[in-house]
């Protein structure tokens, strides 16, 4: 019997690792997809048992693609769907159950969690067939929204590595090469007035510095995540100038 396959649509590639790191040990098959139009790729080179997707990708919209899986007659129908995401609203935790997703799995998660909700994904779709559209009509599990801060390496190898300071340090030494190309890319993005570009960085940046339990600097990129939406240049810049240095020395 092959393995159960799993499509990780994700864009952040220091949550990229955390996932692999979750799942390192578990009987799958895992395939990685930093793009929209990756994940159309793959989903149409072969079947998947279970999509685990981010729902603010560069070239695309997550939401819209579950949605679209939601079809009888859409490549790997049948398929266990998990939105993975910080800061769902209320207005799209309700589109994600009018579209049958199993479980929203919210940013921070750890590692024991993400471990848990993909187990019950794949059995969730051994369970799904593609004949019977009802099936893929299951409630919308929430997570995430009651995981405390994380205000120090201890408080975070404890709530999202279940206390392996090696895993957390593998993590950690995954991130700080991603952090050199996050501050370049957030200059760029402040040089061009690309607040859209400024948005999903500090998106991302927000999760996977909660998850190294640097609180404060998640809360700076979270406050610059909700600004640059806003399109409050000004206040977007102060904040970038808060947290850019913060990257870099964390890089170092």
């Amino acid at each position: 019997m092959s393995r159960p396959r799993l499509l990780l649509i994700e864009d952040d590639a220091t949550i990229r690792r955390f996932v692999t790191l979750a799942l390192e040990d578990d009987d799958l098959e895992l395939v990685e997809a930093p793009t929209l139009a990756a994940a159309v790729q793959a989903l149409q080179d072969g079947r998947f048992d279970v999509v685990l997707c981010d729902l603010m990708l560069p070239d695309g919209s997550g939401l819209d693609l579950l949605r679209e899986l939601a079809a009888p007659d859409a490549p790997s129908a049948g398929a266990c769907r998990v939105a993975f995401s910080a800061g769902v609203s209320a207005a799209v935790r309700r589109q994600l159950e009018q579209i049958g997703v199993h479980r929203v799995l919210g940013k921070p998660v750890s590692l024991a969690e993400l471990s848990a909700c993909v187990a019950a994904a794949v059995a969730q779709a051994a369970a799904n067939t593609a004949a019977a559209p009802t099936a893929l009509l299951a409630p919308v599990v929430a997570s995430g929204a009651s995981v405390p801060a994380s205000n120090t390496r201890q408080q975070a190898i404890a709530e999202f590595f279940g206390g392996d300071a090696n895993l957390y340090a593998a993590f950690s030494a995954q991130c700080a090469q991603q952090f050199a190309h996050d501050a370049a890319a957030g200059d760029r993005a402040m040089a061009h007035g690309d607040m859209a570009a400024l948005r999903r960085l500090a998106h991302s940046l927000k999760s996977v510095l909660l998850t190294l339990g640097h609180g404060s600097d998640s809360a700076c990129a979270a406050r610059l995540e909700t600004c640059a939406a806003n399109g409050q240049t000004d206040t977007s810049a102060v904040l970038w100038d808060s947290l850019a240095p913060r990257l870099r020395a964390l890089a170092a």
